[in-house]
């Protein structure tokens, strides 16, 4: 799968993106909310990986974003806040899961491996 991973801080994003590789899949890695509603724009993912709170702005904008438009990507939201309002925020917006900070790269996997099947 190509996948948006969209995360600012660089050792998690690293981690991440080496994981994915290992799973087989592509990832562009993207720092910052405008870099990623550029990458939207110019190319299609099967997969978004999506922190919330970035340098330029909050990640469900994305997500909404996307989902005005008709995409329906999944999108699993990585996060460090786990208060029930985040949550039912981004599952409202359409995310297809929700992973909070710091989580267990199984976790992601298993994540990854029910929204391929």
């Amino acid at each position: 799968m190509r996948c948006l991973l969209v995360e600012d801080n660089k050792v998690l994003g690293d981690a991440l993106r080496d994981h994915l590789n290992s799973l087989g899949h592509s990832a562009d890695w993207c720092l910052t909310l405008c870099d990623a509603t550029a990458a939207v724009g110019a190319g299609a993912f099967d997969l978004v990986l999506l922190d919330l709170n970035l340098p330029d702005g909050n990640g469900l904008s994305l997500l909404k974003r996307l989902r005005t438009a008709n995409d329906a990507t999944p999108v699993i939201v990585l996060t460090a806040y786990d208060q029930m309002s985040d949550r039912m925020n981004a599952i409202s917006s359409g995310a297809t899961d929700f992973l909070v900070k710091p989580f267990n790269l199984s976790a992601l996997t298993n994540a990854i491996s029910a929204i391929q099947h």
